[in-house]
């Protein structure tokens, strides 16, 4: 059976422990024709007016709608759920984690391309998919891979992302490509997003600048304090720290 490529975004009622999945988009790839589906799901949890903000779904849009759980998009993806299959997400502990909250255990192989952009695009100012998005001219490229897929391109919107990131995606195979000639870059790309990121300087905060080795000598405090008072440390920061501080 020929191997499927999921590739997937979803929208929240907001990022909190009790946030839910509103919003299901992904395109199945691996054979002649590309399944696209994309889905608007009620549930209990009020969408946060910051989240309305960021993706535009208001209350009114999800009345009369299925639950995540009994939606057909869903059910679909719990077939896929197989560990020859690949699931490919930008920043993908976030959307497992929600996913996870619906009951779905991913048994794919995952390749987070924020993960591996960091890997392969360690000095960009940002690797936020719309960032990359202007700066890869894939803004340019959408709209014609949108009409052949019957999809409307919306930022921050699931089914939206999903178009932009099967685009960002073929760019970042070509530079996994490039810099690892001798390995197949879709295996590569799993070992990437498996791989932590040794993050060298400070992009923010009073130490914006300073590189972690100088602030682990100048402000040890600071760090132990980052990993035990910020809930939500990135987990390569996080690795980071332990590893200037010696942990």
């Amino acid at each position: 059976m020929a191997k499927r490529y999921v590739i997937l975004d979803t929208e929240t009622t907001g990022v909190g422990e009790n946030d839910r999945v509103i919003q299901l988009g992904y395109m199945v790839l691996g054979t002649k024709d590309i399944e696209v589906h994309n889905e608007f799901f009620s549930c209990d949890t009020p969408i946060g007016f910051g989240a309305m903000e960021v993706h535009g779904i208001t209350p009114d849009m999800l009345e009369g709608k299925n639950s995540c759980q009994d939606s057909k998009s869903y059910k679909r993806l719990k077939e896929l759920n197989t560990d020859d299959n690949y699931m490919i997400i930008h920043n993908a502990p976030f959307d497992l984690g929600m996913l996870e909250k619906e009951g779905f255990i991913s048994k794919m192989k995952v390749i987070d391309t924020l993960r591996v952009a960091k890997h392969i695009l360690p000095d960009e100012e940002a690797h936020r998919l719309q960032y990359f998005r202007y700066k890869m001219d894939i803004y340019k490229e959408e709209q014609k891979e949108a009409d052949a897929l019957g999809i409307e391109v919306k930022a921050h919107d699931a089914i939206g992302d999903v178009l932009i990131l099967k685009l960002f995606l073929s760019k970042l195979k070509e530079l996994v490509s490039a810099k690892f000639a001798d390995a197949n870059p879709v295996d590569k790309m799993v070992e990437l997003t498996s791989t932590p990121i040794l993050v060298k300087s400070f992009r923010f905060g009073k130490h914006k600048g300073k590189t972690l080795q100088e602030v682990a000598s100048s402000d040890a405090g600071y760090l132990r304090w980052m990993l035990t008072g910020m809930e939500n440390l990135d987990e390569d920061m996080r690795y980071s720290i332990n590893h200037v501080l010696g942990v």
